[in-house]
């Protein structure tokens, strides 16, 4: 069976299982629209799917899915205005009262930001993309206490997501919220190999959610 095939098959037995043992709750959420309190920018890895590693259903999670989880800064020229798009919508029309920023250990885009793959160029979009996590990796190749490479990936998967809070903040209708305090901001981290989760604060500190 090929791997379209399986995902057919796999359509049919959602369709035949899940739709109609929650046909109710879908059928309302198609007709009510969307409300969730929760948004989640995450990476592309297909090994990390926010919904799945929070048991969540659907209209629980807004989902924003880039290359490492990234959050730019707020500029109006629309350079990266996929995942700022995504966020107004979320922020400003579905008014969630929080934002997760959900990085993973492995992340194949802070690997190829460390190991420098590709110059800033025409047409090199995942290098200009990780260039928004540059001060990330320059703090992780300064680092001292870091004796291997994979530590110094782990070092930098945890300051990219610092950096991404930070990037939020530039964002006024992010901002203003957060003063009024009716949008809290988060960062997690999920390690796929252990299972657990962590929370990630501004000063890189980490403490286990599992």
């Amino acid at each position: 069976m090929s791997a379209i095939e399986q995902l057919i098959a796999g359509y049919r037995r959602f369709r035949s299982g899940y739709y109609e043992e929650n046909r109710e709750r879908l059928t309302d959420l198609a007709h009510v629209g969307q409300s969730p309190q929760i948004a989640v920018v995450a990476c592309c890895d297909s090994r990390v799917d926010p919904a799945v590693i929070t048991d969540s259903t659907p209209g629980d999670l807004f989902v924003v899915r880039n290359v490492a989880n990234l959050i730019p800064p707020c500029e109006g020229k629309g350079t990266w205005h996929g995942t700022s798009a995504a966020l107004q919508f979320a922020v400003s029309c579905l008014e969630v009262e929080h934002v997760i920023v959900l990085g993973h250990a492995r992340c194949g885009g802070i690997r190829s930001l460390l190991e420098g793959q590709g110059e800033r160029q025409e047409n090199n979009f995942i290098a200009d993309w990780m260039s928004i996590a540059e001060e990330a990796r320059k703090q992780a190749l300064a680092r001292t206490d870091l004796e291997t490479f994979d530590q110094r990936i782990h070092a930098c998967e945890l300051s990219s997501i610092q950096i991404s809070l930070s990037n939020l903040l530039t964002f006024p209708w992010i901002r203003e919220r957060v003063e009024k305090q009716t949008l809290q901001l988060h960062g997690w981290y999920y390690d796929m190999q252990s299972g657990e989760l962590l929370e990630v604060d501004a000063s890189g500190s980490t403490v286990a959610l599992s």
